[in-house]
């Protein structure tokens, strides 16, 4: 099956050669998505704030892609501090609380992020089982 472009207005626009979103079959593949705006702004705040942008960033590409949030399969999570994991865990339990299976979730601490971002998520979805 060929890779098809997942692209959506509801998200920030990618700054590079890459796709926000790639499908392939049932499977799409969301880019690392920063707490930006959809016009590419870094949201104001800290990471509570920060956690629910990159979140409504993956979001918007999993619809974009036909998918929802409860199809997300996997999620890689990087921080640039680890002191800020239990607020960024009470934001991503409660935005992923309704969802069936928690997806599974790899945590990288990282030294910085692009725009100055406390937090980057890239995930793996299966849509349309």
């Amino acid at each position: 099956m060929p890779n098809k472009k997942i692209s959506t207005t509801s998200a920030p626009a990618p700054r590079g050669f890459y796709s926000q979103g790639v499908r392939n079959g049932n499977l799409v593949f969301v880019s690392g998505q920063l707490p930006l705006d959809a016009s590419g702004n870094l949201v104001s705040g800290g990471i509570a704030e920060h956690a629910q942008q990159t979140l409504k960033n993956v979001q918007a590409i999993l619809e974009a892609a036909g998918g929802t949030i409860d199809d997300l399969a996997q999620v890689t999570v990087y921080i640039t501090d680890l002191a800020h994991w239990p607020e960024f865990n009470a934001v991503y339990e409660k935005f992923l609380g309704a969802v069936k299976v928690p997806p599974a979730r790899a945590v990288v601490p990282v030294n910085g992020l692009n725009k100055g971002a406390l937090v980057e998520i890239q995930a793996i979805a299966v849509v349309g089982q």
